[in-house]
């Protein structure tokens, strides 16, 4: 092995939110560390062309969609003429803004930033080929650097169908985030979360939306009833929602993409439809096959997966994993999460602090959200799992239709529903539909790490009146105890929350 140009105590694969927490967690600890990012700004695909930028275009999506309610209300502003340079350029200054602010982090935690494609060429080095301008053209420079440990944040990348053609009318996410076109038919091939967010900022622009998913729903994972409320709320958006249906084929023509399905959404239109963009949605492949892994020892699965224990640790004992090349779900906040641990064993090991080297990820639940309109949003066990698996369970379910807030914002489509231990009375599961649902199922996942009951939820004062509240009334109409819902039937007495705590 060459001599080092760089020598570290960590080493750091990956600049997106597990990468660069892992980065700077370590730095705080006081210890050197590298982190190899092939692209010019850190953030991964999250910040860069996923999560921020989409939520940008969604903030902006829902902002049209509402003035559009307003009308029937008295409050009428017009059809929005839209810019679509100006929103792009609104997007990008969302996404510098915190790339830029990452940048700066680095340097105040003195995080040694090299620039390349990195890839290990034993167990204690890694080759960075250098990279340059704004995608990840190499330069022919090499850089190599030694490290005592190593953490592996190197990510995913979408997963491309062999027969679709080299077209730009053909995008994935990140091409489908630049908003090159302004199609008037659009297919989205594949039902999960991020084919439906970029479904919703494409149809509130002017677009025609159809959907192709193989299962029997969209957003899996997801209980069916929320998945209702969305689907009722969002039919308007779509001509056509095929379900056990497979994309097949896809000709590029001076009309369109020609695509042709198979399954039972397709029976009643044999013949191809053209559309003026496809966007790929059909998942995302882990990187662990592309960092030469091999040459450190690091066992990596056919589909590219890192195996590894409670505390991130692959079969290599100084070399760490995290993210997506983890496992699912594939989420920044996973990643995030699986970082500190990462980072606080490695510390705890090269400092001979105990308490940090028994880090170790053991997370309850790991809360989803799709940022639809209205927000899915759920954690732990759903209704859907207990009953496949046949796990008895207590639903507390309360309907927007009676809560003040929803009704006053003209939004009383959604629902909260709690799923509740029969034996412990613990809450072990949650969902939420309705705006706003992903910035109040961390409530519901704390309480699930907790170990709450429903007497905790219901007990704890929610502000009034506000849609966080429907989480305490969800637990509340558990034991009956609910004012705002109408009378349970039940022949038992109903316990208070007193006699439940202190029985005789």
């Amino acid at each position: 092995m060459s001599q080092a140009d760089l020598t570290c105590d960590v080493l750091v694969l990956g600049g997106g939110p597990g990468g660069y927490s892992a980065a700077f967690r370590a730095a705080d600890l006081g210890l050197s560390v590298a982190l190899v990012e092939r692209y010019g700004t850190l953030g991964g695909v999250c910040l860069n062309v996923g999560c921020i930028p989409s939520k940008a275009l969604l903030h902006v999506a829902g902002v049209i969609d509402e003035a559009r309610h307003l009308a029937a209300i008295g409050v009428d502003f017009g059809a929005p003429q839209i810019d679509r340079d100006r929103l792009r350029a609104h997007k990008d200054k969302v996404v510098a803004k915190l790339t830029g602010g990452l940048a700066a982090m680095a340097r105040m935690r003195k995080v040694a930033l090299l620039r390349g494609v990195g890839a290990f060429v034993g167990p204690n080095h890694m080759q960075v080929e250098e990279t340059a301008g704004p995608g990840q053209a190499k330069t022919g420079g090499v850089k190599t650097v030694q490290f005592q440990r190593a953490i592996i944040a190197a990510g995913s990348q979408s997963v491309r169908l062999p027969f679709m053609p080299q077209d730009p009318r053909i995008v994935d996410s990140t091409g489908a985030l630049a908003l090159a076109h302004a199609p008037k038919r659009m297919l989205i091939v594949g039902g999960g979360i991020i084919g439906l967010e970029m479904g919703t900022v494409y149809s509130t622009l002017g677009a025609r939306l159809d959907v192709v998913e193989m299962l029997d729903g969209l957003m899996p994972g997801a209980d069916r009833d929320l998945v209702r409320v969305w689907q009722k709320m969002n039919a308007p958006r779509f001509d056509r929602i095929m379900l056990k249906t497979k994309t097949v084929a896809a000709r590029a023509t001076d009309a369109g993409i020609e695509v042709s399905f198979e399954g039972e959404g397709a029976e009643a239109t044999v013949q191809p439809k053209t559309y003026d963009l496809v966007l790929q949605a059909v998942g995302r492949s882990p990187n662990g096959g592309r960092i030469g892994a091999q040459a450190a020892g690091v066992a990596v699965s056919e589909r590219g997966f890192i195996a590894v224990d409670t505390q991130m640790r692959s079969n290599v004992p100084h070399i760490f994993a995290i993210g997506d090349v983890v496992g699912q779900p594939m989420l920044a906040h996973k990643a995030v999460h699986e970082a500190h641990v990462a980072a606080e064993v490695i510390a705890g090991e090269l400092r001979g602090d105990e308490k940090l080297a028994r880090a170790a990820f053991d997370a309850r639940v790991i809360p989803a959200v799709a940022y639809t309109d209205p927000e899915v949003a759920w954690a732990g066990l759903t209704e859907d799992q207990a009953r496949a698996q046949g796990i008895a369970v207590e639903k507390g379910l309360f309907p927007w239709a009676a809560s003040g807030r929803a009704i006053a914002n003209g939004r009383d489509e959604g629902l909260t529903k709690l799923l509740f231990d029969p034996g412990t009375g613990r809450i072990v599961g949650g969902g939420i539909v309705g705006t706003h649902a992903g910035d109040m199922i961390g409530e519901v996942a704390l309480a699930i790490e907790m170990g709450a009951d429903a007497f905790d939820i219901g007990g704890t004062i929610h502000p009034h009146p506000t849609l966080g509240e429907s989480i305490g009334m969800a637990a509340e109409a558990v034991h009956g105890a609910c004012t705002d819902l109408p009378p349970p039937r039940r022949s038992a007495p109903i316990l208070g929350a007193s006699e439940k705590r202190n029985p005789p």
